[in-house]
């Protein structure tokens, strides 16, 4: 049996760390797997859903690497829904309900003031044709009930192991509502039948929802698929991400922050998990992918984690992986323009800000009391252009004409040179600045 999985959006707007962990999650499962990723549009909700957040979505997906086997859209299915509905309502397991939402609401506050669950009543269930008849011709459109069982569901969760729901204590949900259109349960669990999806990987908040699919699978004549709720990521000081998502969205992440799609995989698929893999590739984080390495805990999203990671894999990126991107920052210096800055940036961008400093007039900075040594550094630098050896070689003379070493030698050279304080090692500049344009630096000019 072929393992399949699905991530399913709605495209109600951005994808941002919370889900995209979910879809990472499924993706690597299905890969480790040799199995298929789904990507499905849960595109019902009509008021919010829009294509313009479909296309978003799909963007950040690719952009991530997180390519799909199988495509679906629900508003183009809802022919389908329509029809396994009519075989509930047959079956006697679909039921009609006329109550408002202020009648329900009331209903709740009163059981809950009596010391009860709010459990729905199944009031409608006790209702005469005639008063539906009658409640119907007054202009009253019944949304549609699923009759639950009253057992005790269970499950061996990939995640949770044994999980068991009481739905005695349930209310039955509503699968369509008083437009005709199906809820999230009813058309989810259509496609993942049609589709053969054999696992559904999500977060705990759906374990509840879980139980009533199981049944509503059965009803419909399936076995529900293999089941498994990780554990919803948090912030950093344990507050839930909900209301700072915006700010958390893969859009952001990735135009705002300048943040590589791989740390962003690499953090994610190990949050939660006792081992967090700086990862360039995918196929690194396919390669030993075990979901029952996932635990029970609520694993932290903390950004300052975030651009550790985004630092770390640039400084094992490998060039050829990066040229067509900085080629687009106007990054000239090849190969080793990039080995000899990758270690000391944090962002791709940066790239761009050190080619400047190869390549472009900077002003340097030379202290007063270190312009004199700065001048004997232009006279004695070897002759020819700068290799591999040049730093060696100057840096030894240096220290033998003028007494300095250490920071006192190196720091004044370093300020002059790049007009920092900080960076890559001199000696890997040095052949890309060209002799002219560091005599230049050293005596003051504008280079």
């Amino acid at each position: 049996m072929t393992v399949r999985v699905r991530f399913a959006p709605s495209p109600t707007g951005l994808l941002h760390v919370g889900n995209t962990r979910q879809a990472l999650i499924n993706w690597l499962f299905a890969r480790a797997q040799g199995g298929e990723f789904m990507l499905r549009s849960d595109d019902t909700d009509t008021e919010r859903s829009t294509a313009e957040f479909a296309k978003k979505i799909e963007r950040d997906l690719n952009w991530l690497g997180l390519a799909w086997d199988l495509f679906a859209r629900q508003s183009d299915r809802l022919d389908r829904y329509a029809a396994e509905a009519e075989r509930l309502r047959e079956m006697g397991r679909l039921y009609p309900c006329y109550e408002s939402a202020e009648e329900l609401a009331l209903k709740r506050k009163q059981q809950l003031s009596a010391g009860k669950p709010p459990v729905y009543d199944r009031a409608a269930l006790s209702l005469s044709d005639a008063e539906k008849a009658a409640k119907e011709a007054s202009g009253i459109r019944p949304h549609w009930r699923f009759k639950l069982d009253h057992e005790v569901v269970a499950w061996d969760d990939l995640v949770r192991g044994e999980s068991r729901q009481d739905m005695a204590s349930q209310s039955d949900p509503v699968l369509i509502r008083a437009d005709g259109s199906p809820v999230y349960s009813m058309a989810s669990v259509v496609d993942d039948i049609e589709f053969g999806v054999t696992h559904i990987i999500r977060g705990e908040d759906h374990v509840t929802n879980s139980a009533t699919q199981i049944q509503l699978f059965r009803a419909l004549g399936a076995e529900p698929p293999v089941l498994g709720h990780t554990s919803l990521i948090v912030g950093a000081d344990g507050a839930g991400l909900s209301k700072r998502l915006g700010s958390l969205s893969l859009q952001d992440l990735r135009e705002t922050d300048g943040l590589e799609a791989m740390a962003i995989n690499s953090l994610l698929a190990g949050l939660g998990t006792n081992e967090v893999v700086a990862a360039t590739a995918l196929d690194q984080l396919v390669d030993g992918f075990d979901i029952t390495r996932y635990g029970r805990a609520t694993p932290r999203f903390d950004p300052a984690e975030l651009a550790q990671m985004n630092a770390k894999i640039l400084h094992e990126t490998a060039y050829g992986d990066v040229a067509s991107r900085l080629a687009d920052l106007g990054v000239e210096g090849g190969e080793a323009f990039w080995t000899a800055i990758r270690g000391n940036i944090a962002k791709l961008a940066e790239a761009g800000e050190w080619w400047v400093v190869v390549g472009a007039p900077i002003v340097p900075v030379i202290a007063e009391e270190d312009a004199e040594f700065c001048a004997t550094a232009a006279d004695l630098l070897p002759q020819g252009e700068p290799t591999a050896e040049t730093w060696g070689a100057w840096t030894g003379t240096l220290k033998a004409e003028t007494g300095r070493k250490g920071k006192g030698l190196f720091m004044p050279l370093r300020k002059a040179l790049t007009a920092r304080e900080r960076g890559p090692e001199l000696g890997d500049l040095l052949p890309l600045m060209g002799r002219a344009r560091i005599v230049s630096r050293l005596r003051g000019e504008t280079a």
